[in-house]
């Protein structure tokens, strides 16, 4: 590489947000919706052996990756509330011994209903996190039961208060467009929700994942989600109500109030840098000036013995070309409200955005090009993103 690209990824490097995500990846039980990579198990977790792998890992990661400064953690799963405070300590020492960390940086940890106590996060809290977001998914217990999960409306609230008096910063996530939701009732869920979540909602329409028991259940015909035209009424509901109690979406299915936004999954969505740790992690570095997109071995057995003997558990370690990685921007970059930098796209890519493609786009109202220049998603081209982010990238 020569002086001048030494340079400015130099520069990158320093202007940037750089994210550490580390993947726990047990559950007490496994949600009939989920295709995360989670894992039961009945015997107790070494947790001392995979804090050791953890930190192996990250050594090597950060070997590869040095000299970037650390602006966010993300703890996710899984369920990460299930290790012990000691656990999520010695990853976030080791995160600090082999990078620079950012004095302010964000650092999150996912949490259920199920295992939130008051002196677990008390634990939590001295080791270094300073955000929780945690899986509520409904605020009603039939819907809880329907989704498998072991929590009540009461216990999720319960842990939505201990939240609140442990960290400044806190989330939840809701599923919206379950089966037999009326509007009516989305709109009576989400205003309790947002009385109690502060800053940050994360609100997902449920989707029918194939490997997934409600995939087996879809297909039989024994699960009915909505139609189309009551789930675009549930996005609606979601946007205007949101929009109305100060919770804005910042990108397709998160809201916040200004300034709440969560800067770890900016990272993702702007399209930066960000190691992934532990069993079935992805991450994006930058390796002399070539973006690499890596994947580690998802079985957590069978992670724990490839770092062990390798020093990390990278099973996937692809070169992304310019077309490829300028692909990714705008399929991640048009997910957020503030949108795309074309010039950006352009600089990825080595060509701009078709003009013929971007008016016809306009003219339909799917998207807006602001005074600034940014690349913007309407409103109303929100619930075709997919269609939108096809046509440009064609």
């Amino acid at each position: 590489m020569d002086t001048g690209s030494r340079q400015e990824n130099a520069s990158k490097q320093e202007s940037e947000a750089f994210g550490v995500y580390v993947h726990w990846p047990f559950c007490l039980s496994k949600c009939p919706y989920c295709d995360f990579n989670s894992h039961v198990r009945h015997a107790a977790i070494d947790e001392a052996r995979f804090a050791s792998a953890f930190a192996r890992e990250i050594e090597t990661t950060a070997a590869r990756a040095s000299g970037r400064e650390v602006s966010s953690i993300f703890l996710g799963g899984g369920t990460p509330s299930l290790m012990q405070p000691a656990t999520v300590g010695a990853v976030l020492d080791a995160i600090g011994k082999h990078w620079s960390v950012a004095g302010d940086v964000e650092v999150t940890l996912e949490a259920n209903p199920t295992s939130v106590e008051a002196t677990r996060f008390a634990g939590y809290r001295s080791a270094g996190v300073n955000r929780v977001s945690l899986g509520v998914q409904a605020l009603d217990d039939a819907s809880l039961k329907a989704l498998g999960r072991l929590h009540s409306a009461r216990e999720a609230l319960d842990a939505v208060a201990i939240a609140r008096r442990s960290f400044d910063r806190y989330s939840f996530d809701l599923i919206y467009a379950r089966p037999d939701q009326t509007p009516a009732m989305w709109a009576d869920e989400l205003r309790l929700a947002i009385d109690e979540a502060a800053e940050h909602l994360s609100l997902y329409q449920l989707t029918i994942e194939e490997g997934t028991p409600f995939f087996g259940l879809y297909r039989a015909g024994k699960l009915k989600t909505p139609d189309e035209a009551v789930a675009r009424a549930l996005y609606d509901v979601t946007q205007e109500t949101c929009d109305k109690l100060g919770l804005p979406a910042y990108e397709i299915s998160n809201h916040a109030r200004r300034g709440a936004e969560c800067r770890h999954n900016l990272v993702y969505w702007r399209g930066e840098e960000y190691a992934g740790i532990g069993p079935g992690a992805h991450g994006r570095l930058d390796i002399d000036g070539i973006r690499h997109a890596t994947a580690t071995e998802k079985r957590p057995e069978a992670w724990l013995m490839r770092v062990e003997t390798n020093g990390d558990g990278i099973v996937t370690d692809e070169l992304l070309n310019s077309e490829e990685r300028a692909d990714e921007f705008l399929l991640m970059g048009l997910r957020l409200a503030e949108g795309i930098d074309p010039e950006r796209y352009k600089a990825l890519s080595g060509r701009p955005l078709d003009p013929k493609r971007i008016a016809l786009l306009r003219e339909e109202g799917a998207i807006i090009v602001d005074p600034t220049g940014r690349l913007r998603v309407t409103s109303s081209g929100f619930p075709v993103l997919d269609a939108v982010v096809a046509d440009l990238a064609a």
